[in-house]
């Protein structure tokens, strides 16, 4: 890569086309989907593929050196706008006062058929 002054961390998924994290001047920015622990995808209900999901983007940003406290923007993409409120209470259990900036959007679909969240953050390194 020519940009020497952006940092990638590889998804640990060897067959994936996506950095896990990228950092640059002290911010990073992540997307994640409901991956659980063992790499496998979640395509159960939206609370347990939510839980995945915000589980996932735990773990990347502190294997980049920041935490869920550091996120400063978040953008949640659905594919049915009735799971924002249930996508909401499992996002308090990862998120505090003062919130993250964030976005809900609805969308059609997602890369994998079953998916319902996909969540990018914007988060301080740190």
């Amino acid at each position: 890569m020519a940009n020497q002054d952006i940092a990638f961390l590889p998804d640990p998924d060897a067959d994936s086309i996506s950095s896990d994290v990228a950092g640059f001047a002290g911010l990073l920015v992540s997307t994640q989907i409901p991956t659980r622990a063992d790499g496998s995808l979640e395509l159960g209900g939206i609370v347990e593929q939510s839980e995945c999901t915000l589980q996932a983007l735990k773990v990347a940003l502190e294997r980049a050196g920041s935490s869920m406290d550091r996120v400063m923007h978040l953008t949640i993409y659905l594919t049915d706008m009735a799971d924002r409120a249930a996508f909401n209470e499992v996002y308090k259990r990862f998120f505090a006062k003062p919130w993250p900036v964030r976005a809900a959007i609805g969308v059609a679909a997602l890369a994998v058929a079953g998916m319902r969240v996909e969540v990018t953050a914007m988060a301080a390194k740190g």
